[in-house]
């Protein structure tokens, strides 16, 4: 009886633990940071906007080593042609990685540090941190660019987002009420980009979704065969007991 009651509070503590930990993974994990975000690498199209958004912003100084441009074509149903005219800009062979054009050797001494290598980012801070990161850039005139991070205070880069977003300043004061999907924005525009703040948001968000496929290009097939594979043992497992309960029918 001891065994068994050590046992069932054994399985309740780790019901608990891993109940804990699905809640901080749902959240992204990063209480403090102002926006809430949930990849959704199943939306083909927001994923196929994204892929046009990091090549398009994001690669002339960061490179994605572990995808090749012929897997992401095939994973997001681009067909060669439009690949090569809109895709690649560093390569005309399908079969290459994706390799930013900076030379590293300089990126360092330019700026400060050399843009590091974004094909497992988000799976290394997290989507949710990812799009924080992207969002929270704002006018600091003690940085050498002139703009400070949120999410990574003192970060090198710049804010090469931030014609689409345009400026603004950090209030953490109007920010302070609760955290969460609702929480006031601790940022101030003080200059219209060209996007509004919910066609910037989207923007990042449809970048996240690509960078959280790209961290992991074979998770849709992982997942659905594993879905295939279970609904085969629960079959397997109804027959082989209906084939049990028919061979000891006749046993007492």
């Amino acid at each position: 009886m001891k065994r068994i009651n050590l046992l069932l509070r054994s399985l309740l503590l780790a019901g608990a633990t891993l109940g804990m930990a699905s809640a901080a993974n749902a959240s992204g994990g990063h209480a403090d940071l102002p926006y809430t975000f949930k990849a959704d690498t199943g939306n083909m199209a927001s994923v196929q906007r994204g892929a046009r958004n990091f090549m398009n912003y994001c690669s002339g100084c960061h490179s994605m080593q572990h995808l090749r441009y012929s897997r992401l074509g095939a994973d997001l149903g681009i067909p060669d042609d439009l690949l090569a005219e809109n895709l690649m800009f560093t390569s005309d062979k399908p079969g290459n990685p994706i390799v930013s054009s900076l030379p590293h050797d300089k990126a360092a001494s330019w700026f400060g540090a050399a843009p590091p290598d974004l094909s497992v980012t988000s799976r290394l801070r997290t989507p949710t941190w990812v799009y924080n990161y992207l969002l929270t850039f704002y006018v600091d005139d003690s940085r050498p660019l002139g703009t400070n991070n949120l999410a990574l205070p003192g970060a090198s880069m710049p804010n090469v987002l931030g014609a689409l977003q345009g400026q603004q300043v950090y209030t953490p004061a109007e920010g302070e009420a609760a955290h969460g999907e609702h929480a006031a924005s601790p940022f101030k525009r003080i200059s219209q980009g060209s996007m509004d703040e919910r066609e910037f948001q989207k923007f990042v968000g449809d970048t996240v979704n690509f960078m959280t496929y790209a961290a992991e290009p074979g998770k849709a097939a992982r997942v659905s065969t594993g879905f295939k594979v279970s609904v085969f043992l629960l079959i397997f497992s109804f027959l082989a007991w209906l084939l049990k309960r028919e061979y000891w029918k006749d046993v007492h």
